[in-house]
């Protein structure tokens, strides 16, 4: 039988000698497909994840996040495929190794599942998106700017700027302040002056510093009225209304401008004060 292999039939080539040639020709094209349907999926998946991607960065009214995660999410599943076809390329029956794959996973999942919980969360935040890129936020007692939307973490900067890392499960799971959302805040000051004082001049001097400055909106309308009567001051509840992006330095401002205004109208601003009485002895 060797023999018979070996036998030239053709130009002095053995049946052997073409069964390999043709078994090399057949494991070639096999690579160079497999090598070609990876490229593919690699080229054809990045090229729409970029699509999703930048659908988000283009619509300033859609969140760039959820985007990004819908895009990641296609290209995966687009790779994903491509290598099943490799794998069917080769022969390899593809319903075992989802079977093994699927089997892993499970095995996986349970060894991490504090993990998956962070991702799980990770997805409920960019789906539902409570928090956005840019946020000014507080969670867990940590306030600061979110700048990464991750699927196990969120990342901040807080206001001295130094990086705040907290798990996705903690942030889905607590009570989210988030002072971005809406475009106005209200500001709000207490305010005491002296029982001496007069309290009509006291509030004029006051609301007419505060709504002289243009940060202030007049809808809707301040307010302002005594709301206290402390042991050594009468106080005065103050709201005015702001733009969001002002608040921070529009109420250190308003604070100095009203104390200068009572000040010049000689309204005196109290401090506390103890008064001693000495006894005599017979």
């Amino acid at each position: 039988m060797e023999n018979l292999l070996n036998k030239p039939i053709l130009n002095g080539k053995s049946i052997m000698d073409v069964l390999t040639l043709e078994f090399l020709a057949s494991a070639i094209g096999s690579v160079l497909t497999a090598i070609l349907i990876i490229t593919i999926g690699f080229v054809v998946g990045g090229w729409i994840s970029r699509r999703i991607e930048s659908i988000g960065v283009k619509n300033r009214h859609l969140d760039e996040t959820l985007f990004i995660f819908l895009g990641n999410i296609v290209r995966y599943i687009i790779i994903g495929f491509s290598f099943l076809f490799v794998l069917n390329t080769f022969g390899v029956q593809t319903t075992s190794v989802v079977a093994v794959i699927g089997a892993a996973g499970l095995a996986i999942g349970l060894a991490l599942q504090g993990t998956l919980s962070n991702v799980a969360a990770g997805v409920m935040i960019i789906f539902f998106r409570p928090i956005k890129l840019g946020d000014f936020v507080t969670i867990n007692d940590q306030s600061g700017t979110v700048k990464a939307i991750n699927l196990n973490f969120i990342e901040m900067a807080s206001i001295g700027n130094v990086q705040i890392i907290i798990p996705n499960s903690e942030v889905w799971g607590n009570t989210i302040v988030n002072y971005s959302v809406y475009p106005q805040r209200r500001a709000e000051w207490n305010i005491g002056v002296a029982y001496g004082a007069n309290l009509a001049d006291a509030e004029r001097a006051i609301i007419d510093t505060i709504m002289a400055d243009p940060r202030s909106l007049k809808d809707p309308e301040p307010f302002i009225q005594v709301n206290n009567l402390n042991a050594s001051s009468v106080d005065f509840l103050v709201r005015v209304w702001c733009a969001r992006t002002d608040y921070f330095q529009y109420q250190a401002d308003m604070t100095r401008k009203v104390k200068e205004a009572l000040d010049a109208a000689g309204v005196e601003i109290p401090f506390p004060t103890r008064t001693m009485y000495m006894a005599k002895d017979d």
